[in-house]
């Protein structure tokens, strides 16, 4: 019997047919099943402040590099974190405790490692380089992806265009040849900008 995975992973090979010379990735939440323990960490640094946030506000910016994510914290709680300080801490949290046992989501995973060498590969994301290379390795995929770009390497992050960009650029592919793969619509609304068609993985 066929299985969810297989089902999703056939659907997402059909919607990614076409003219395309790149595809670019996301890393949390599309390819790694770890927005759970992103959320943990969030909660963890603003518990620690005395302050008690909801998960729902991670998944609503999904997508957005961190230091803007706790701007829309602060914003909705009427906190002042400090961005930098707040993200610090988070990132010691998640990378310490909770990278290791980070999960593929295997349907997308697949996809990539199925199209390397076929198309050339990039990961765009919000996270910070070291989580998200470190990520990838835990995932056993870094080999096969070519350009990496993450928060704070682009004038400005998702929902911008910039980061999408900038991997279409180094790749040496226009962007009407990029097929991106997300599951937030901040890194959707950067893939319209930047003139590339999108699948949005969690709707397969």
């Amino acid at each position: 019997m066929e299985t969810i995975s297989s089902k999703k992973y056939k659907a997402l090979t059909k919607l990614s047919t076409g003219d395309f010379k790149a595809f670019l990735y996301d890393c949390d939440g599309t390819l790694a099943d770890n927005m759970g323990a992103h959320k943990q960490s969030y909660i963890r640094v603003a518990a620690d402040e005395g302050v008690v946030i909801e998960g729902d506000i991670i998944d609503e910016f999904a997508g957005l590099p961190i230091l803007n994510v706790i701007g829309e914290i602060n914003k909705r709680y009427n906190t002042n974190f400090d961005p930098v300080k707040f993200t610090a801490k988070k990132h010691q949290i998640f990378f310490n405790e909770f990278i290791e046992q980070t999960q593929p989501i295997d349907y997308v995973v697949n996809h990539l490692i199925n199209h390397a060498g076929k198309v050339r590969i990039g990961v765009v994301s919000g996270g910070s380089r070291n989580s998200v290379e470190k990520t990838l390795k835990v995932l056993g995929i870094d080999h096969l992806v070519e350009v990496l770009v993450c928060a704070g390497e682009t004038p400005n992050g998702k929902p911008y265009a910039d980061p999408f960009l900038a991997a279409a650029e180094k790749l040496g592919v226009e962007p009407q040849h990029c097929l991106v793969f997300e599951d937030g619509e901040p890194g959707v609304q950067a893939a319209i900008a930047a003139g590339m068609q999108w699948v949005r993985i969690d709707k397969v």
